[in-house]
């Protein structure tokens, strides 16, 4: 049974080990944006859509970040929607003259499948631009990012924009581990949307045309599955347009959010990540998710099944090696995934997280199989909302 174990796993990690690098490869090889556009030639209108539901802590950083672009402020909106929040949310938009708000109570009763979709379909409707831009209320953005997205969109008329987000770590562990986690998701993003691999953004960081929403119809169809706000559009609209859909690569447009504060939010938000995993149209998606499942799946069992079976004298060198075989495959994964990470963490300026990296490792693999199982069998709370 050992030696089963051991084929198949050297096996998943060769396979994983050459998409890894290819995706090494493709982050590589996308351009880091530098804008032609003068200041005094923007022409595009843009709505910057924001969900928000009890975020009295960050709103105002938020708004104040989308306040202060360099962008022409006759040429963008903010648009928030308060999701019934509970809390002072509305009332510190209402201090914001540039900002409209919208209560989704008045729009929906107060039981639906997916509250956020919910949210950017009526901004939409009442947005002014061509070019629709969402964000998080706990995000910040910087000054240049309309006036970049902007550029990038007169330049090359994409129908659809995923951008990058960097989680905002402090010194805790959990927020370290947080950002690296992260960091690896946005790099392969990148890399899979700019050689259009599969689908895959962060709502926290998107454009895409007001026109291209409205072809795919929008949500429809998805509206039932509680997230996916992102990734389940974003393939809609790359069916229809395959060929306008970017990776917009610039240290111009990262957007830098909060972690989540505790192990229990964290495990929760990966649930809700996890649930839509069957849900994507996108199959292309799906096999490098259960690659990735399946190879942490046997790295979390193979030592306890090294310690649990028949230990006496006779089988103690086959254990040892069995014990070996698991150790050298573990340093192997987090050396090529490493080998992956450092272009990206350089991007995003974050090269000093890498040694957390090695060290997160046991927490990643309990994580992803925890995650990834409860995202298809389990339920999850978000904003005070609990999911099945």
């Amino acid at each position: 049974m050992q030696l089963i174990l051991i084929v198949i796993s050297l096996v998943l990690f060769v396979v994983y080990a050459l998409l890894i690098i290819y995706y090494r490869q493709n982050w590589l090889s996308i351009p880091d944006y530098k804008q032609r556009t003068t200041d005094n030639n923007y022409r595009t209108k843009i709505s910057v859509i924001i969900p928000a539901r009890n975020e009295q802590q960050n709103i105002k950083v938020c708004l104040d970040s989308i306040s202060a672009q360099s962008y022409p402020a006759a040429l963008f909106e903010i648009i928030v929607v308060d999701d019934f929040s509970t809390d002072d949310t509305a009332k510190i938009i209402l201090q914001y003259q540039n900002v409209q708000l919208l209560q989704l109570q008045n729009f929906v009763p107060d039981k639906i499948n997916s509250y956020k979709k919910k949210a950017i379909e009526i901004a939409i409707q009442h947005a002014t631009g061509e070019l629709i831009v969402t964000t998080d209320a706990d995000c910040i953005v910087p000054q240049n990012w309309l006036k970049t997205i902007a550029a990038f969109y007169e330049e090359h008329q994409p129908a659809f924009i995923a951008m990058p987000v960097l989680i905002d770590s402090g010194n805790k562990f959990i927020e370290i581990f947080q950002a690296l986690d992260f960091m690896t998701l946005q790099g392969i993003t990148g890399a899979a949307v700019n050689k259009k691999f599969h689908s895959m953004c962060n709502g926290a960081n998107l454009a895409y045309t007001k026109q291209a929403f409205i072809e795919v119809d929008g949500f429809k169809n998805i509206d039932n599955i509680a997230s996916g706000d992102d990734m389940l559009l974003m393939h809609k609209i790359a069916l229809r347009y395959p060929d306008k859909v970017k990776f917009l690569k610039s240290k111009d447009v990262i957007v830098k959010t909060n972690p989540v504060e505790n192990v229990k939010e964290f495990i929760n938000q990966r649930i809700r990540w996890a649930s839509k995993a069957d849900k994507y149209t996108d199959k292309s998606l799906l096999p490098v998710l259960m690659i990735v499942y399946f190879l942490n799946v046997l790295l979390l069992i193979m030592p306890f099944i090294a310690l649990c079976c028949n230990a006496d004298f006779s089988f103690f060198i086959f254990h040892f090696s069995f014990l070996q075989s698991w150790l050298l495959l573990l340093a192997l994964k987090i050396s090529v995934e490493l080998f992956f990470l450092y272009p990206v963490a350089a991007f995003f300026n974050r090269k000093n997280l890498l040694l957390w990296f090695i060290i997160s490792q046991p927490f990643h693999i309990v994580y992803t199989v925890i995650a990834g199982w409860l995202g298809k069998f389990g339920s999850y709370h978000w904003k005070d909302r609990k999911v099945k």
